[in-house]
């Protein structure tokens, strides 16, 4: 990116009184080599950028900042530039890591396996704890959005001494999107049931029109106040490989199949550690459930609240989100 086009970026973001990137974080210094195996990165010119191994994948993490590990999961078809208008400000108060899910961004794109099993969130959440480890965390919290969130939705159920708090932004478990369905719900998430299509069928429909579908899907045909052209332009970038949508498929498709078996198979047992739930108040999830009420079912510490927003509720109303995500990881 030109010099220019990321002053114009860091100035947004200042605006939005969330701080400037370049004075927001001092890079991690968890393992020796570090300074080595890292690059800076872009969109996040004060934090470092590594390709880390994991036993399944590549996994591209982004990370800076000091105090208490905090990791952030993007959800679809974003990558961890979702981040970027929190990241920098948590970033004085808290070891800020942020991936790319596998599948996703500039992380690998690993085999489908059986039953979709290479993009289970079972798999994607062994990912994180191994990223986490290299980086010198062994406890963190973890705050997840959309398919983050049910990534830590699983770190959580897999990895209990692991995960030291967890916030979900905007969702519901799997298990209950697909067993509480409306014709309303099913409407509103039509692209859940596009997408688990056998392949090659939406690969192809995607493929052929894959800018208008991103810009459908997070932009409704408008182009809001909140996507800067920079951060849309990154995303396209990432979205128009063919590899990005076929993964993208599978992680859909591992979540109405293997998935719901590793749901079903914990459904009496609760999350044991604090769980923050935050939902938009113009989107659907706070329309066809009571977000707190159905995870009470799943957790024994429950709290949160709507915010103004549709569903990119970090890129939408990052001063709410910011506010509630401090609160909750000081708490």
């Amino acid at each position: 990116m030109a010099e220019t086009t990321r002053r114009e970026l860091i100035q947004k973001t200042a605006a939005l009184g969330l701080g400037a990137f370049a004075s927001a974080a001092v890079p991690l210094q968890s393992a020796a080599g570090r300074q080595q195996a890292a690059q800076k990165t872009n969109f996040f010119p004060s934090f470092l950028s590594e390709q880390i191994s994991t036993a399944g994948a590549t996994i591209h993490c982004v990370y800076g900042g000091k105090g208490p590990p905090a990791l952030f999961l993007h959800g679809n078809p974003e990558t961890h530039l979702e981040w970027r208008k929190l990241a920098p400000v948590l970033a004085q108060e808290f070891s800020v890591v942020m991936t790319d899910l596998r599948g996703y961004g500039d992380s690998s794109k690993p085999p489908d396996g059986e039953n979709h099993a290479g993009y289970s969130k079972r798999a994607m959440a062994q990912d994180q704890v191994e990223v986490m480890e290299h980086l010198g965390f062994r406890k963190f919290a973890v705050v997840g959005h959309d398919r983050g969130g049910r990534v830590g939705h699983r770190l959580a159920r897999d990895f209990p001494g692991r995960v030291t708090k967890l916030a979900v932004i905007d969702i519901v478990p799997t298990y209950t999107v697909y067993h509480d369905l409306t014709q309303q719900s099913a409407t509103a998430l039509f692209h859940w049931f596009l997408l688990i299509q056998p392949e090659p069928f939406p690969e192809t429909l995607i493929g052929n029109s894959a800018d208008f579908f991103l810009k459908s899907m997070m932009l409704r045909g408008a182009h809001p106040a909140w996507m800067e052209k920079e951060a849309l332009d990154e995303y396209l970038r990432c979205f128009r490989d063919p590899a990005h949508i076929h993964a993208m498929c599978e992680d859909y498709r591992a979540s109405a199949s293997i998935d719901l078996a590793h749901d079903e198979a914990n459904l009496s047992e609760r999350i044991a550690c604090p769980l923050l739930v935050l939902w938009g108040k113009e989107g659907p999830i706070g329309r066809f459930y009571n977000p707190l009420d159905v995870w009470r079912q799943r957790a024994s510490n429950v709290k949160g609240q709507q915010i103004p927003g549709r569903h990119f509720l970090p890129e939408e109303s990052p001063r709410e989100v910011l506010e509630q995500l401090k609160s909750f990881l000081h708490s």
